[in-house]
């Protein structure tokens, strides 16, 4: 009995984790489909640049929220701390290839849309340790201003779950499973961002932030006086 209750457990984590919530906020707020803009994915950052800043800070948001609450879900039904782990896994694999969002490939094969898996993952930490979001939130942020590349921004909060339930399960204050979670979707949301890495490899990733903004000005400064003349 208990086996096909953890089952169900994470059963329904996944299909938590598939709700579209980029879709559905893009949608109502704009009318346009998420999936036809820039990267097509469904999380917070192509959000924001499908329908502004307040859809993108909405979607993390929810999409936090879903792998949290996940979580909860099965401390409140089991004492194994490996459903407790397992569960926001399962919501970031809905997250990333979720059941809600079929689509035919190019090349004919069946494929499973989402996105990245980076605020679910960082709301599964959430949920297994809520102070993870005091160091979570902010790091992501300087992250993501201060180097400037979404892709990044997404790999470094799995790194970051990493090292917060690595220190603590060294310290005797937390599982060793909480650990696997961190690696388990570090290498997720680097399967998902395969397209990304080759376009960072290459040089062509989109940059945003400060990067960006001290180009912007160095452009606008024009060459220095006394300069060659091109």
């Amino acid at each position: 009995m208990q086996v096909l209750i953890d089952a169900g457990i994470l059963l329904a984590s996944y299909v938590l984790g598939s709700v579209p919530f980029g879709l559905i906020v893009v949608k109502l707020m704009t009318g346009k489909d998420i999936r036809t803009i820039a990267s097509g994915r469904t999380g917070g950052t192509n959000a924001m640049r499908a329908a502004g800043p307040w859809a993108g800070v909405l979607t993390a948001v929810l999409d936090i929220l879903k792998a949290a609450a996940t979580v909860w879900l099965a401390q409140a039904v089991t004492p194994n701390v490996w459903i407790h782990t397992l569960a926001p896994i399962a919501t970031v694999i809905g997250h990333n290839h979720s059941i809600f969002l079929i689509k035919r490939s190019p090349d004919g094969r069946i494929r499973l849309g989402g996105g990245a898996g980076g605020a679910a993952a960082g709301g599964g930490a959430f949920g297994l340790w809520p102070p993870a979001a005091f160091i979570l939130i902010p790091f992501g942020l300087l992250v993501w201003y201060g180097v400037g590349y979404a892709s990044v921004t997404t790999l470094s909060i799995g790194l970051m779950t990493i090292i917060i339930f690595g220190v603590r399960a060294a310290l005797g204050l937390g599982p060793w499973a909480y650990v696997i979670y961190g690696f388990l979707v570090e290498l997720l949301m680097i399967w998902a961002l395969r397209p990304n890495l080759k376009r960072l490899m290459d040089g062509t990733e989109r940059r945003h932030g400060l990067p960006v903004r001290l180009q912007q000005l160095k452009q606008a400064r024009g060459p220095k006086k006394g300069g060659k003349l091109p």
